[in-house]
């Protein structure tokens, strides 16, 4: 596998979606973007921005060529154009993508790396998968839990989080801030082994 240089976070635009399950790639890149804009050796800059796409390129003084970071502005289903467009623009390949997006096959609070397979019914990396041709790309799974009610699965995942889950929450934000860390310094295999063991 190559070295990962685009992560891109999944969710849905607008406030309506804000701090909903479906939205913790945005949430995941948010809270990374805001650990690179405090440390001393990393750079964050806008590379680009339409109306379905904002794209950062992350530069650091640590011994690494340029990173980029992508929110797609579609919605969750229409996440594949965004995603392709861009990895053909940086002429990347997709062992060179990570997903970050949220799980409903993890309690809440669980993190999984995980690298090709099956896309478990999501549709932002169905839609991602069927653009790019393949599944061999790699994916932060971001637990979020099912619902303890008969809640159907395409409203829990747009239901935000509760007072009572923000604890849990904070703390897996910044757990995948070191795991999103890890994957850039170390690499995906040494990677694997620490937040799948976790």
């Amino acid at each position: 596998m190559n070295s990962i240089k685009l992560i891109v976070g999944l969710g849905n635009p607008g406030q309506k979606y804000s701090f909903t399950r479906h939205n913790m790639g945005f949430m995941v890149l948010d809270r990374f973007m805001g650990y690179l804009k405090h440390s001393r050796e990393d750079s964050l800059s806008m590379k680009a921005e339409s109306r379905d796409l904002i794209l950062w390129e992350w530069a650091s003084t640590a011994d690494h060529p340029a990173r980029y970071l992508l929110k797609p502005l579609t919605f969750m289903n229409r996440s594949g154009p965004a995603v392709a467009r861009t990895s053909f623009h940086l002429r990347l390949n997709p062992d060179q993508l990570l997903i970050v997006h949220d799980e409903v096959d993890l309690p809440l609070g669980r993190l999984k790396l995980k690298f090709g397979g099956g896309l478990a019914g999501h549709n932002g990396l169905r839609s991602i998968a069927g653009e790019l041709g393949t599944n061999d790309f790699a994916r932060l799974r971001m637990g979020i839990g099912r619902p303890l009610d008969e809640t159907p699965l395409s409203s829990y995942v747009l239901r935000k989080f509760s007072p009572e889950e923000y604890q849990e929450l904070e703390s897996c934000l910044d757990r995948a801030v070191l795991a999103l860390r890890l994957v850039c310094r170390e690499g995906l295999d040494k990677a694997f082994r620490e937040i799948n063991t976790a």
